[in-house]
């Protein structure tokens, strides 16, 4: 073989090499073993500029996004969320797989949280209203009313929204979503007959947790600044497990938790992210999943309880909401 032409091979596979692109599985898995969440949020930015192939960039946003949202950087995630959607390419290999009308409800669902329904108006008026899928659509009606809610001012505001909730629940492609409009009629009414609907017909789902008083709605203004028709009280807390004590002269019962919830997820790289977290600070935690009725599989980071009974202290303590779980 001619050397010149040898020589032009061995530099040509050099640089194949050096301008591969990692992909963004690699990255993904990379910024998830950072010391701390705003490093992951740094490496991903600076892994994103960089990279120039448009299934991969997508797919970071889309992980970006996710992680913002969970850290409650709503209008950082809202525009992740609404990038990744704005770039025509397919999925990442080995990434999580959206399509960019649930990117468009992913953005919608951060401009409420951020109390911006103009935003938020804007993405539901987009090609996104005459989707073909139902779930989308279903998705598309419960935030439009939920964005009227936002933009109440006084309990009269409420009642146009309230009323197209109410005949949502009827809608045979609503059902899916029905959890969702039963809580936001119970939390703006504080009408019993939903709670109990919730509890019954829902009793393992997020919503029956929240009305039970195990898990608390994030402090968002959605939820905190709609004005309310009524007081949804919740619960002071019921999925226990109780250990009978005896003596000669007493029987009583304690309430004894097995295992602490610290988050559920979508996303199972954001799910090990935290559960890597918590083992640096001593705790043993580990992630399991949930398939719901919906089809959506939740990645869920739990903590067991120990011997001495103080691991709730002890999360708190180190800044960690979480609830008793079966």
């Amino acid at each position: 073989m001619n050397k010149r032409i040898f020589f032009s091979l061995i530099c040509l596979s050099i640089s194949s090499l050096c301008f591969a692109q990692t992909k963004a599985k690699d990255i993904a898995e990379q910024a998830v073993r950072k010391g701390s969440v705003s490093q992951s949020i740094s490496y991903l930015q600076d892994q994103i500029k960089a990279c120039t192939a448009n299934s991969e960039k997508r797919s970071l946003y889309i992980f970006l996004g996710s992680i913002q949202e969970q850290m409650a950087m709503y209008d950082d995630a809202q525009k992740s969320y609404a990038t990744a959607a704005g770039i025509s390419a397919a999925d990442a290999e080995g990434m999580p797989k959206k399509t960019n009308e649930q990117l468009v409800l992913d953005a919608v669902r951060c401009s409420l949280c951020t109390g911006d329904s103009d935003t938020a108006d804007k993405y539901l008026n987009s090609s996104v209203r005459n989707t073909k899928n139902a779930q989308v659509s279903a998705y598309v009606k419960l935030y439009t009313q939920w964005s009227a809610l936002c933009k109440a001012e006084k309990t009269s505001d409420l009642q146009e929204p309230l009323e197209l909730l109410k005949a949502y629940l009827k809608v045979e492609n609503m059902k899916s979503i029905q959890p969702v409009i039963l809580l936001t009629l119970w939390y703006v009414t504080g009408e019993e007959s939903y709670s109990k609907q919730i509890i019954s017909n829902f009793p393992k789902s997020t919503e029956a947790a929240i009305v039970k008083g195990d898990v608390q709605l994030l402090p968002v203004p959605f939820w905190y600044f709609v004005p309310k028709s009524g007081v949804a009280e919740q619960g002071t807390g019921s999925i226990t497990v109780t250990e009978t004590v005896s003596s000669s002269t007493t029987t009583s019962t304690k309430t004894k938790f097995t295992k602490w919830q610290l988050g559920l997820f979508k996303t199972e790289a954001n799910a090990k992210m935290l559960c890597e977290e918590l083992k640096t600070k001593g705790f043993s935690s580990y992630v399991t999943s949930e398939k719901r009725a919906s089809g959506t599989t939740y990645y869920i980071v739990l903590v067991n309880e120990t011997a001495e009974g103080n691991i709730a202290d002890r999360l708190r303590s180190a800044g960690y909401d979480c609830y008793p779980v079966e």
